[in-house]
């Protein structure tokens, strides 16, 4: 009977992984509804084209390079090599940072072209859509920041693998996401 209870708590998802999964769900439902938004109003007649900034291209490289950093950060904790890990928790954060600016760049770019929110609604779709991808990445930021300090931290010194793995799930799911909205964009224009 003990080990049935024993292999029951063995089968049971994390409370932390089960509310993240449920937020991912979330964010997945928004953006579904965004660029189904997207698709729908493209049939305007008042409805304008734009090509995608080429800072977009380069700041796709970055992100996808940020998921092995921290996959390969993830594995270093696993193997607690503490040095590495905080070095490619790092990186990461160095990354995600550049991710973001970049994409600051081209959006700098094309309001300099005359893209901007006022000048059509295809335009605004484009700032919302890929806006609200940016805070997300933030907030991944933000927890990266989070976890590189707990890192150096003298008071912890437990190995606890779930918020590792947690970051590790939004940030590869936040770098899927920009992949499939980059796509989404570049084919539905």
């Amino acid at each position: 009977m003990n080990t049935v209870m024993m292999e029951n708590r063995k089968n049971r998802i994390h409370p932390h992984k089960f509310t993240l999964w449920v937020g991912i769900g979330s964010i997945l439902m928004m953006f579904a509804g965004l660029t189904s938004a997207f698709i729908v109003k493209r049939n305007q007649a008042n409805w304008l084209s734009f090509d995608i900034p080429v800072a977009f291209w380069y700041s796709t490289v970055v992100i996808i390079a940020s998921s092995f950093t921290l996959l390969s950060a993830l594995k270093a904790f696993k193997e607690r090599q503490m040095k590495k890990y905080k070095g490619l928790l790092l990186v990461t954060l160095i990354l995600g940072v550049l991710f973001v600016t970049i994409q600051t760049l081209g959006f700098l770019k094309l309001w300099q072209q005359g893209i901007t929110l006022q000048a059509n609604v295809a335009y605004s779709f484009l700032y919302v859509i890929v806006g609200i991808h940016a805070v997300h990445v933030v907030g991944g930021i933000v927890a990266l920041v989070i976890m590189l300090a707990k890192s150096f931290s003298t008071k912890i010194r437990t190995y606890n693998l779930v918020p590792v793995e947690l970051l590790n799930t939004y940030w590869h799911f936040v770098d899927i996401l920009w992949l499939y909205l980059l796509l989404f964009l570049i084919m539905i224009k």
